[in-house]
């Protein structure tokens, strides 16, 4: 086997390898099934790893010839171009990752890292001020009393700032379970959005959950299925929740 395929099929070898790191990173712990599809990472995270793991390679590949006077500096282009793609689509999608799955008022907000909008001289608990990177976190946020602070809020909502964006507003998902017993929908509504046979065939897996919460995404709104009696959540399916 001359050089040229040895160092082709090590390249690729170790490209798949940081691949397939990478691929279990974001879809087991950033951005766990089916909140990938949600927020819309899926194809553009594939299509980057395939440009990343399969461009570079055949790139050494086509440059590769042994005796060649600049082959160390061609090749170590090649790479530190691989490794700069492979860290700035990284970084991207990290920033874009599920943060918080905020329950507000009837329905839980999935609130993305670079969603988040902190407001100046506004003091955040330090449980809230940074999301964490095992996964998306569930919080909740309350409804003010105050008439003047509603009417603010009701104001920053038309403006994209919502009370799902606002950290300082956070508050244990415990603190608003009573209202997921209140506000949770029937499970036969279920029916309307969806087809019957995926639907019970979904329902089966969780026969705990009595219930359902929408769950708001910016790419597909799915379902949060939970159980009525306590106000836990069970699972995040991928059903819709209206149309």
């Amino acid at each position: 086997m001359s050089k040229r395929i040895k160092f082709f099929l090590s390249h690729l070898t170790i490209s798949l390898f940081i691949t397939l790191v990478t691929f279990s990173l974001v879809f087991l712990v950033w951005y766990p099934a089916p909140l990938a599809k949600a927020v819309g990472v899926t194809q553009i995270f594939l299509m980057m790893l395939a440009i990343d793991s399969i461009v570079g390679p055949m790139l050494g590949l086509l440059v590769y010839k042994e005796g060649k006077k600049t082959l160390k500096f061609d090749l170590s282009v090649i790479i530190l171009i691989q490794i700069s793609a492979l860290c700035y689509g990284i970084y991207s999608i990290a920033q874009g990752r599920p943060a918080w799955l905020v329950y507000s008022v009837d329905r839980i907000e999935l609130i993305r890292n670079n969603d988040i909008q902190q407001q100046p001289n506004v003091k955040v608990k330090p449980e809230y001020q940074y999301p964490a990177w095992t996964g998306p976190q569930y919080v909740g946020v309350l409804i003010s009393k105050n008439n003047k602070q509603k009417q603010n809020d009701m104001f920053n909502s038309i403006f994209g700032l919502t009370l799902a964006k606002q950290p300082d507003r956070y508050v244990t998902f415990n603190q608003v379970q009573k209202n997921v017993q209140k506000n949770a929908q029937d499970l036969k509504l279920l029916n309307q959005f969806n087809n019957k046979q995926e639907l019970s065939h979904i329902l089966n897996q969780y026969p705990d959950a009595n219930a359902f919460v929408p769950l708001k995404a910016n790419a597909v709104d799915m379902t949060v299925l939970v159980n009525k009696e306590t106000g836990e959540v069970v699972k995040v399916v991928d059903l819709r929740p209206w149309k």
